[in-house]
């Protein structure tokens, strides 16, 4: 079936605890969520989890995610109306034309597949390399605009820096606020426009695994996928909530440390 990859694999519920463990803990912090899952069968040796599992995790840091932000969400949504804040409308614009790069180029990746991406080297070396970029841009970018001050020019580049997203090891989250923070965002602005914008990636995601999920037509996976989404949500909730403390006070270099070692750690173990 087209998208599932081993899709009638059975996962056991040790395997799902892990894998919604660690989407849940890595989807928003700039590590790459995705590489992590596919290094999990990848060090095991349990069959790949497909990319179904793969996006119904995904579907449990979004929940966590609008959860989290519920009330900036729902000043948004007013916003569209008559009746709400005046300047949240060109916000949602400017969150939808940030997604419309990875959309395209999302969407166009699913159809020609791309399993040549998911290799333990192209992984580690993404790992190392962004996360020295974010570094540089944690240190060099200035710190003098706010969410509010975002505008459609900063949020289309940030959106175009998304799309490096799809080359797993890069981390979404990671990009966009290495972007955000090179545009001269505040830490704690850039983490949550990212947070944001990740709603309608996630969304986008989760519509064409679903369509797999459909065709294949199979009741074991999605009670799987079902125990993932719930598993992921809770522990995603705790490392937004983690990591927007964090970013209130101090800088990236800790996620950027940890992004070196794995890297560096992934190279010894491939090469040796």
């Amino acid at each position: 079936m087209p998208g599932l990859r081993d899709g009638r694999a059975r996962l056991t519920l040790l395997q799902l605890v892990v894998l919604a463990l660690v989407q849940g803990i890595t989807e928003f912090l700039p590590v790459s969520s995705s590489a992590h899952l596919i290094l999990v069968p990848a060090l095991t040796d349990w069959p790949d989890q497909g990319l179904v599992i793969d996006v119904a995790v995904h579907v449990g840091t979004l929940l966590a995610v609008v959860v989290y932000f519920a009330g900036d969400l729902w000043r948004i949504v007013r916003g569209l109306t008559a009746r709400g804040e005046a300047n949240t409308a060109p916000f949602a614009g400017m969150l939808v034309l940030a997604t419309v790069p990875v959309v395209i180029a999302g969407y166009a990746l699913h159809e020609i597949g791309q399993e040549h991406l998911r290799s333990p080297e192209i992984i580690a070396w993404a790992t190392i390399v962004f996360g020295i970029v974010l570094y540089v841009a944690d240190r060099t970018g200035m710190t003098v605009r706010r969410l509010e001050h975002m505008t459609w020019g900063p949020a289309f580049l940030i959106g175009l820096a998304q799309v490096l997203a799809l080359i797993p090891g890069t981390s979404r989250s990671g990009i966009t606020m290495t972007a955000a923070r090179m545009l001269g965002f505040e830490r704690d602005a850039s983490a949550r426009f990212s947070l944001l914008l990740s709603i309608p990636v996630i969304v986008a995601a989760a519509a064409l695994a679903g369509l797999d999920l459909y065709k294949a037509g199979d009741l074991q996976l999605t009670f799987d996928a079902l125990v993932a989404i719930a598993l992921a949500f809770v522990s995603a909730y705790v490392a937004i909530w983690a990591m927007m403390a964090w970013l209130r006070r101090s800088s990236f270099t800790p996620f950027v440390v940890y992004r070196l070692a794995l890297g560096i750690g992934l190279l010894v173990w491939l090469y040796m």
